[in-house]
């Protein structure tokens, strides 16, 4: 990818620094469809993840190359590496079905990191830097080189190490703030310092990845793009590590919305904005708070009778950006009982699922049943049972067979459930502090051990008396292993079961996956890490 001076390179790494903030992991179906749904966006760049870190993340790298990175028009996908043999290797392999390929070397550049992380003097940082983007250089063409800590690096140390990459073969150099440091002016000047002390960062494109600690990712993003760089490196939602990333759809909306002042272009679709969020909304977990800005369930809000009265009479009174702009269009009644199999599916696609015909025949079904029980069907509605099906994925061991609770202000609440495990059906009966704690501890006693829940998350996926209760719980098994699961039903205790079986059978799946590898049946896998 060339540099261009009106164009700026959006570079999303949801799937890798995103995925790292704790609680958002995801599994490997969840993170094909946030890919899919990211070149939906338009984004440039997609960092599918740390190929070396785990068996699985090489695969998910390895599956988004090539479902996602084949697409007509795919984005360059991206791997991460630290600037080591094994991982450039490692990550090679992994991103080589892309069209567009990329290997993301890094490596820690501040004197802090230099001194206490790496063990190494500055001359010999400099030299792997160099020998490691020139050993990237001989699996692809597309090469980016991180000064991690960039923000606390020596000015004229990081000078030296962009010109040094640049001439052993980096097309785009990184000069993140890892760590949330810097100042919008102080983060400027650093990027235009480059520009004038490097002639060959002309060349080159220069990236910027800002972390929120002090608040400032965005701003010092905007900064550093109006002093030169033309990669931004964010997050849908500014998930990520700590405080989280740059965020990707208010980094997108100011060049959309302020284009009189930037004068500069991405590719973003911005009508895919409020989708993206949504699904990795729900792919991690992670709630979106309501003031966030342009996402937020209150971003286009007006309560204030003032506001209402000038949104009446003209929008922009106090919308600077239409709702519409980022895709988010409403409530709009989208399906009834009435409706087939055939506009179901069609309405399922035009939503951007890739549905097997099994997962269809299941989804189809469970819309059925929401009919039966809903006067009204909403997109939110459709999105949520759809999400439910795709989350349970194949691995189903354990299944709810029937449960039955008692609960009052004067009784003590009681739930008895019934569960099958591979067909074997068990049950349980117990009390708890509420009708959901009754039932899960019920199915802990079924299972024969306690799982400590972690978080608990109910919310109405649309408005009315009616709505679809939607939950989201991560349990931990002793050890120290944490899942999550998700449920949805008009009852939010049968919602809040099947949530935690579905984190039991993500548990089980996990605990398959751990004895494959154990006993050398996923050989093929761990080679490639």
């Amino acid at each position: 990818m060339t540099a261009s001076n009106d164009r700026v390179i959006i570079f999303d790494t949801t799937l890798r620094d995103g995925e790292q903030s704790p609680g958002c992991s995801m599994n490997l179906r969840e993170k094909i469809e946030v890919a899919r749904q990211l070149a939906r966006l338009r984004v440039d760049v997609i960092e599918a993840g740390f190929p070396i870190s785990s068996p699985g993340d090489f695969e998910s790298v390895q599956r988004i190359a090539a479902e996602v990175g084949t697409l007509a028009d795919a984005p360059i996908i991206a791997g991460l590496a630290r600037a080591r043999e094994g991982d450039i290797k490692c990550c090679a392999e992994a991103v080589a079905q892309a069209s567009k390929p990329r290997i993301h070397t890094f490596l820690a550049t501040s004197p802090i990191h230099m001194e206490y992380k790496l063990r190494k003097q500055p001359a010999e940082v400099l030299k792997m830097a160099v020998d490691m983007t020139a050993y990237a250089r001989t699996f692809v063409e597309d090469v980016e080189f991180s000064l991690e800590d960039a923000g606390r690096t020596d000015w004229d140390f990081m000078c030296e190490i962009v010109a040094a990459v640049i001439e052993a073969g980096a097309g785009t150099v990184n000069i993140p703030d890892t760590v949330g440091y810097c100042q919008p002016e102080q983060y400027a000047a650093r990027i235009a310092y480059i520009f004038e002390k490097v002639p060959a960062a002309r060349n080159a494109i220069i990236s910027v990845h800002c972390h929120d600690d002090l608040g400032l990712a965005v701003a010092n993003s905007l900064a550093a793009v109006k002093a030169g760089a033309r990669q931004v490196e964010c997050t849908i939602n500014g998930i990520g590590e700590r405080a989280g990333n740059a965020s990707l759809e208010e980094i997108a909306m100011n060049f959309v919305t302020r284009h009189d002042y930037w004068n500069l272009q991405t590719r973003i679709k911005s009508e895919e904005i409020y989708r993206t969020s949504r699904l990795v909304s729900d792919m991690t977990g992670q709630r979106v708070q309501a003031n966030k800005a342009i996402v937020g369930a209150n971003a286009f809000a007006h309560e204030s009778g003032i506001h209402q009265d000038g949104m009446l009479k003209h929008a922009q009174t106090y919308e600077i950006m239409t709702p519409e702009s980022v895709g988010w269009t409403g409530e709009g009644l989208v399906m009834g009982k009435h409706s087939g199999r055939h506009a179901f599916t069609t309405r399922v696609q035009a939503l951007g699922y890739a549905l097997t015909a099994e997962e269809i025949e299941k989804a189809f079904a469970r819309f059925k049943e929401i009919c039966d029980k809903k006067k009204e069907v909403y997109e939110d509605d459709l999105i949520a049972l759809v999400d439910e099906v795709m989350y349970k994925g194949a691995a189903q061991a354990w299944q709810l067979e029937s449960f039955h609770v008692v609960s009052g202000s004067d009784v003590k609440p009681t739930a008895e459930v019934v569960m099958s495990f591979n067909g074997e059906k068990r049950q349980a009966k117990a009390e708890g502090d509420g009708p959901v704690d009754a039932a899960f501890k019920a199915v802990d006693e079924i299972v024969g051990e306690y799982l400590h829940l972690v978080d608990f998350e109910l919310d109405a996926v649309t408005e009315g008396e009616d709505a679809l209760g939607r939950v989201m719980v991560r349990i931990q098994r002793k050890g120290g292993r944490t899942v999550k699961g998700r449920g949805t039903s008009t009852d939010v205790v049968l919602a809040a079961i099947k949530a935690y079986i579905n984190a039991l059978n993500s548990l089980h799946v996990q605990e398959l996956i751990a004895a494959q590898r154990e006993s050398g049946e996923n050989e093929k896998v761990n080679t490639g890490v």
